[in-house]
């Protein structure tokens, strides 16, 4: 029993402590390892996601998953197709897969703020697109809180691959910020993804209900060759529509006992953040992680930001979840050295966990 003068907890807050909670869900990743984008990748992915039903959780509705996911590359030949206007060439353009809230006239206010960060950014939003959805394959909470949910594309401003991609972070950033300025803090307007090579498809679901619910996901024109998927158990947060996995680069099944340090090391160190890849605007992706998120995916934000700021996937995740090393744990000097190094550049994100992660090109698991 906790004393209670040495809490902070509001009245209501009762018993319940999110920090003695812990994980078990489910993740999955399949590739063509030529990097051939087919629809069969998906359907894998989707068969991968199904099988995973047991690492979830339902909801006392029994109608409401804790949340399922599928990340994949951008499905040019399908949005090609149903877009309902002229895109421009595969790489040339971005995706956002949008959560809005479902009161119309705040929804019209995020459309504005995705709209004005865009312009202020040298964006285009070159249009729009609501994604068909089938309610009735999903019902209790999960269809009391169901979004809006829209895709929003935008011109690459002359930009392309790496460089593109770190301009359309510091959008997503400037979009997320601005809502919270203008909203105030709220979990009904969220970005799932931002990119010009990822798209996430995620949301209040259990694995069964996401081809359903999702009904882009079966078109034979829906082609990747990384399917990233995740079925989650809820635990250290409740499950709502922003929470489900993957993240924008990863699918996380653990827990992260180092939480409270990481989040906190890092206040400490991102107003000292510098490097000439964003120059100025690296202060417009603060706080780097966002408050009011799961363990996930404050690891997700961690690995977002050393990624776009130069790193590879690989080396990113390495820093970040280091292997046991120490005078137990016998490696190479070069391997140790590494992971010196990186000691100094920010602590290990640790606890039992399982990740695959992806950033569109290369993917791995650790």
């Amino acid at each position: 029993m906790q004393n209670a003068h040495t809490t902070n907890y509001p009245k209501q807050q009762g018993l319940y402590n999110p920090q003695n909670e812990h994980d078990a869900c489910g993740v999955g990743l399949v590739a063509d390892i030529n990097g051939n984008a087919t629809h069969q990748i998906v359907l894998d992915g989707i068969k991968i996601l199904d099988r995973l039903l047991h690492r979830g959780a339902v909801g006392a509705d029994s109608q409401t998953g804790d949340g399922a996911g599928i990340l994949t590359q951008i499905p040019h030949e399908f949005f090609a197709k149903n877009a309902g206007f002229k895109l421009p060439p595969k790489g040339e353009y971005a995706v956002a897969m949008a959560f809005l809230p479902q009161d119309e006239q705040d929804a019209q206010t995020c459309r504005g703020i995705i709209s004005s960060a865009a312009n202020s950014e040298g964006f285009e939003v070159l249009g729009t697109r609501k994604v068909p959805l089938d309610k009735s394959a999903i019902g209790g909470l999960a269809l009391e809180s169901c979004p809006q949910i829209e895709q929003f594309f935008f011109s690459s401003k002359g930009l392309a691959e790496d460089a593109l991609e770190r301009a359309l972070y510091v959008l997503r950033r400037v979009i997320e910020n601005r809502a919270e300025a203008e909203l105030g803090e709220r979990d009904d307007f969220y970005l799932c993804s931002l990119s010009s090579r990822t798209i996430v498809y995620k949301g209040l679901l259990n694995a069964p209900q996401l081809k359903k619910f999702y009904i882009d996901v079966n078109d034979p024109d829906f082609k990747s060759a990384i399917a990233l998927i995740h079925q989650r158990y809820s635990t250290n947060t409740f499950p709502s529509w922003p929470l489900a996995q993957p993240f924008r680069y990863l699918a996380h099944n653990g827990e992260i006992n180092t939480l409270r340090g990481n989040i906190n090391q890092m206040k400490m160190r991102q107003q000292h953040f510098e490097t000439p890849l964003f120059g100025g605007d690296i202060k417009k992706l603060l706080p780097i992680i966002r408050p009011r998120q799961s363990d996930s995916a404050c690891l997700d934000n961690a690995a977002e930001f050393y990624h776009e700021a130069g790193r590879t996937l690989a080396h990113t995740m390495l820093m970040l979840v280091p292997q046991a090393w120490g005078k137990s744990f016998h490696i190479s000097r070069d391997i140790q050295g590494f992971f010196e190094y990186h000691s100094g550049v920010c602590e290990p994100w640790d606890g039992p966990a399982a990740l695959a992660f992806t950033d569109g090109t290369s993917l791995g698991a650790t």
